[in-house]
């Protein structure tokens, strides 16, 4: 499974491949250039919204995480309630939106450039092929990494993972007194008290794995945005991104407090989520008069990314996310709060849908 240190490695590595991604000097490239500004082209103005974007996503990322991770001192939105499972549906039906809605056609429109040569680009479809290795990665790292854990990284004497003790009474899986049941809302469900710490190690690898591929696709949104010197576009994107990060926030927060992490994990997991996008506009500001989005470099790179991250958050939104929840029993056993749930998944899906028009 990834590790914190890897996650960040994964970030830094990525901020260095765009940073060096300068346009060509050919006319050919210039056209590119000049038909991605259009006709609304402002340093100034751009700036100025670019600083607002920073404050408003960094705002808006911070509480969309840390809600859920304070639940615990509102009953109604503890784990084992019907409405954390209500609104935990709907934040995992912006994920799976943001995977097919947003990056995915992100990848296709980087890839299909006329900025890039018809061969091999759009004699092949990267995308789907890219996404669907992608998929395949994050199943191997899911399994591979469930493996692993309970060969090595599991602490019998203290009954806990990763070093980590678990205290049974700060649960946050959704413990169910009567029957010895339990529902791991990101990592699926697992009966008995001798399944307890494999549902945490389950929840564990959802949340780490789930938090690379957010950061991934919020560094390179970061980045194309502070590169971006088109008020236009900024402007709507700013609404669309701080809706975008709140709800996102949230999926990957209830994630975040099911897998029971200490303070200080907790802290590293919400500070990265926080400001991977914000960090990439201040990165796209300091590179914008050597970066162009419109460049062929960036555009390969930016576009597999976007493949790779599109794979890795549509798998986690349907595996890791929606199906282990439905197909539990929480779910399974009632069904006004199955129907519930589905209507948040597509409300959640739906708004989602819906900011693709401005983002």
């Amino acid at each position: 499974m990834a590790s914190f240190t890897e996650i960040n490695a994964v970030t830094i590595s990525l901020i260095l491949i765009l940073s060096f991604t300068l346009p060509a000097s050919t006319s050919a490239q210039q056209q590119c250039d000049s038909a991605s500004t259009g006709g609304c082209h402002d340093k100034a103005k751009s700036l100025q919204l670019k600083l607002i974007a920073i404050f408003s996503i960094l705002v808006a990322s911070m509480l969309g995480v840390c809600l859920p991770l304070f639940s615990r001192t509102i009953p109604a939105l503890m784990p084992d309630r019907d409405l954390f499972v209500v609104v935990k549906a709907f934040a995992s039906g912006v994920i799976l939106a943001t995977g097919y809605m947003h990056v995915l056609p992100d990848s296709f429109n980087d890839l299909m450039s006329d900025c890039l040569p018809i061969n091999p680009w759009k004699k092949f479809p990267f995308t789907t092929f890219v996404a669907m290795l992608s998929a395949i990665l994050t199943l191997m790292i899911d399994s591979f990494a469930m493996s692993y854990y309970k060969k090595h990284g599991f602490d019998k004497k203290g009954g806990g993972v990763d070093g980590e003790k678990v205290n049974n009474g700060e649960r946050g899986l959704g413990n169910v007194e009567n029957g010895g049941a339990h529902v791991g809302h990101c990592g699926g469900f697992n009966g008995g008290a001798n399944d307890k710490d494999s549902m945490l190690l389950r929840n564990r690898v959802v949340a780490q794995v789930l938090e690379i591929g957010i950061v991934v696709h919020s560094v390179v949104i970061g980045l194309s945005m502070g590169a971006s010197n088109n008020p236009c576009t900024i402007r709507p994107l700013i609404a669309a991104l701080c809706f975008h990060q709140l709800f996102e926030g949230m999926g990957l927060g209830g994630c975040i407090l099911q897998a029971e992490y200490g303070m200080k994990i907790k802290a590293i997991l919400v500070f990265f989520f926080s400001t991977t996008t914000p960090f990439g506009i201040v990165l796209g500001i300091g590179l914008s008069n050597v970066y162009s989005d419109s460049s062929p470099t960036a555009l390969i790179v930016v576009g597999l990314l976007n493949a790779s991250s599109a794979g890795l958050l549509n798998y986690m939104a349907l595996v890791d996310l929606l199906a282990a929840d439905f197909m539990g029993p929480k779910l399974q056993d009632s069904m006004r709060l199955q129907a519930w749930s589905f209507i948040a998944v597509l409300l959640g899906a739906g708004g989602m849908s819906l900011m693709a028009k401005w983002a």
